[in-house]
């Protein structure tokens, strides 16, 4: 059994879902401000139509404006740059989120660039990453927002853990970094090439994985009672031969689970961690971004 506090996903989520209802119906009881997102979907990718739905779903619930663009695979660049030209301007669109990956031909890097970095709730313009850098207020990625939430709700105050990142992406590891140091630790970000990388992760209060290979962290990596944050999600086949034969797989994180849960003083589960927060920081986002661009509160 495991001896590691479970950090559940799913509760923290219902929690942050609601927090956002509440503001949502405050916004709009005092300024006449419904918060609006829109999801642009290109291609049929049955996984983007699935993340693409459950978008649209929360945002409703929590009463939000929400709108879905669905395009064709065959969709050109200048089509899609137009579309994100006309949200940009829209003002009843405050969130804008076009969903990754792109079909073949389209320039994602071009499509990023062309949001309002002030309505980019992905957190992925490089106007973005660069507020964070420098520590101003910035639309933060959602996964790594939801990380955070996820450390705050555990270990409280932050300052002075010592945090290893494992993975370096734009996505997670990068900018997980950067708001564990504006929450005063001391950070390494190793990845799959750092030398030494078991010795190097032993040594963290907080271990955040994104490197995106199953099961890669071991229990004997961890540090006795550290707090442990798995981002991966990984399909993988059953080990048993039936299941095995048949096609099946089963979602693992870039965490051992169950030896690394035996060390460990708290860890989140996968499937039932970080990716039920994601959506939520979504949601979280476009009301941060439909404030800022009304003028309400901080900027």
């Amino acid at each position: 059994m495991p001896q590691a506090q479970i950090i559940d996903g799913k509760i923290l989520a219902e929690r942050l879902r609601a927090e956002v209802a509440q503001e949502v119906a405050q916004l709009k009881r005092s300024h006449n401000l419904r918060p609006g997102l829109a999801v642009v979907l290109v291609g049929a990718d049955p996984a983007s139509e699935i993340y693409v739905r459950s978008k649209g779903e929360h945002s409703l619930a929590v009463g939000m404006h929400s709108l879905t663009h669905r395009l064709g695979a065959d969709t050109g660049q200048a089509e899609l740059l137009a579309l994100i030209g006309e949200l940009n301007a829209d003002p009843a669109i405050h969130g804008i989120l076009v969903q990754l990956p792109l079909p073949e031909g389209l320039d994602e890097r071009c499509v990023l660039a062309a949001i309002d970095p002030d309505k980019d709730v992905d957190g992925l313009h490089v106007v973005n990453a660069g507020r964070l850098a420098s520590g101003l207020p910035a639309l933060t990625p959602c996964t790594p927002l939801g990380c955070m939430i996820m450390l705050r709700e555990t270990l409280g105050d932050l300052s002075g853990k010592r945090a290893v990142v494992i993975g370096r992406s734009v996505l997670v590891g990068k900018p997980v970094a950067q708001l564990l140091l504006a929450a005063d630790c001391t950070v390494t970000i190793a990845h799959s090439r750092t030398r030494d990388l078991p010795d190097v992760v032993r040594e963290a209060d907080i271990v955040v994985a994104a490197v995106g290979r199953p099961e890669m962290v071991r229990g004997d990596w961890i540090k006795p009672g550290a707090t442990v944050i798995d981002v991966g999600i990984n399909r993988v086949p059953f080990r048993d031969p039936v299941k095995a034969a048949q096609g099946k797989t089963k979602v693992v994180g870039d965490v051992h689970f169950r030896s690394a849960a035996q060390v460990a003083g708290a860890i989140t589960p996968v499937p039932g961690g970080v990716g039920l927060m994601t959506v939520a920081c979504l949601l979280k986002n476009t009301v941060t971004a439909a404030k800022r661009l009304r003028g309400i509160g901080e900027r």
